[in-house]
């Protein structure tokens, strides 16, 4: 059943981005035939983004400042009050992601899909994979992903993508608990319980180095192993 798509609301969470902020909004900004609403959250940066930030705040619908540092679904769970269009999407305040990919997502919102993830390798070959950081990244978000898949009955390639568009109703209905990257396979459990269908879609990717700010590590791949069991077995919303 076709949907018709009102507006957008781009729940940005933002820690010490003081290198990519201005210009990851300038592409949010710049896009067009798109009505839109950017809700930004500061994660109680301390490197000089929020001044970067007040600086937009003319073009920004919603900026909410953390006044200590939570974590990326804390910074979701700010925003998540704030939204007022019918359909949401997750993005990160780097340049890892290409914010013309939206309308790849939107289309398949616009099919009748309740929730959509932009896919880094979905039809990609393997050695084409070359804008993720690491051989390694590549090798723990695929066994994250098949771990994921398994115990949510779904067949995603990419559950740990940045880019999530629902339609608002059911973004807004799931309550959220995890303040840290672990928002990923919360919410990702939580569509499965639900048995509502995920759709991917390909998007652009660009990785950065750890030396240029990435934050996600290690030990929250370990996280996401037990919050999906969480949610899945233990917790029930």
């Amino acid at each position: 059943m076709a949907y018709f798509v009102k507006k957008l609301s781009i729940i940005i969470p933002v820690y010490n981005e003081k290198k990519t902020i201005q210009k990851l909004l300038n592409k949010v900004f710049a896009i067009k035939n798109l009505i839109k609403e950017v809700i930004v959250i500061d994660d109680f940066s301390t490197d000089g983004t929020r001044n970067i930030l007040n600086k937009n705040k003319s073009k920004i619908n919603k900026l909410i400042f953390h006044k200590q540092n939570l974590g990326k679904g804390a910074a979701i769970q700010s925003g998540k009050k704030f939204i007022t269009g019918d359909v949401v999407i997750i993005q990160d305040a780097d340049l890892e992601y290409n914010p013309q990919d939206y309308f790849k997502l939107l289309n398949k919102i616009k099919e009748g899909y309740k929730a959509v993830y932009g896919s880094r390798v979905l039809g990609k070959k393997r050695y084409l994979l070359k804008n993720f950081s690491s051989l390694s990244r590549i090798f723990f978000n695929h066994i994250l992903t098949v771990f994921s898949n398994f115990i949510n009955n779904q067949n995603l390639t990419d559950a740990h993508t940045c880019y999530k568009m629902f339609r608002s109703n059911v973004f807004l209905s799931i309550r959220l608990r995890e303040k840290d990257f672990s928002f990923c396979p919360e919410i990702t459990t939580k569509l499965g319980l639900r048995k509502i269908k995920i759709q991917e879609v390909s998007i652009d990717y660009f990785g950065r180095q750890y030396s240029d700010g990435k934050k996600i590590k290690f030990i929250d791949g370990v996280k996401a192993l037990i919050v999906l069991l969480k949610y899945r077995f233990f917790v029930k919303d």
